[in-house]
């Protein structure tokens, strides 16, 4: 199970973060659009779509990323509150009830839209430039998939937990700022303010 969990792990990651480029082509695409609409009046009839596709495909491709370093919202003002192996069993049960059917709805869904699209060679309509976005289809499913493979790890996460009564750590490649901060600060004064 180690394996698997790493294996889908380095996958969601190496999607996360390839994806996660994305920010810098959203952010120069949107200073350019900027930049001609209010000091040359000429907008692009494309930046609106582009960004929005972009964005829902960083969306989209950084689920499974979330997942596996347990980024993912949750109300946890009971959850926290109960056992490892509570808490383990719990979510085994909410992958198989809920996580499970819901991905699948959306990797087959996802799969008949994007079909659908292609077949048409499908556009924006919302764009005079007629943005095509059958690609941008593709990236539910896409995503659909990389998520059902993350949610076996995470399902055998649940069963080590279970089994040993502690969670098995998650892998932590990005921290807050604030978190940086605070341990640089007890390091520094390890015994307190000076």
């Amino acid at each position: 199970m180690q394996k698997y969990i790493q294996f889908a792990d380095a996958l969601s990651a190496w999607f996360g973060k390839a994806f996660a480029w994305l920010i810098i082509l959203m952010t120069v695409g949107m200073s350019y659009e900027v930049m001609v609409r209010y000091l040359f009046n000429r907008p692009t009839p494309w930046a609106l779509d582009i960004s929005f596709m972009m964005y829902g495909t960083l969306f989209m491709m950084g689920g499974a990323y979330t997942l596996s370093r347990g980024g993912h919202v949750r109300g946890d003002f009971l959850y926290r509150l109960w056992s490892d192996r509570t808490q383990a069993r719990v979510d085994l049960v909410l992958y198989l009830i809920f996580f499970f059917p819901g991905i699948l709805a959306l990797i087959f869904a996802g799969w008949k839209y994007a079909a659908r699209s292609w077949s048409y060679g499908e556009v924006s309509v919302n764009s005079p430039a007629g943005i095509p976005i059958y690609q941008f289809k593709t990236v539910i499913v896409a995503a659909g998939i990389l998520l059902f493979f993350q949610g076996i790890a995470q399902v055998m996460r649940c069963i080590i937990c279970i089994r040993t009564g502690a969670w098995p750590p998650l892998d932590h490649d990005v921290e807050e700022t604030e978190t940086i901060l605070m341990q640089q600060e007890a390091n520094e004064h390890p015994h307190g303010p000076a």
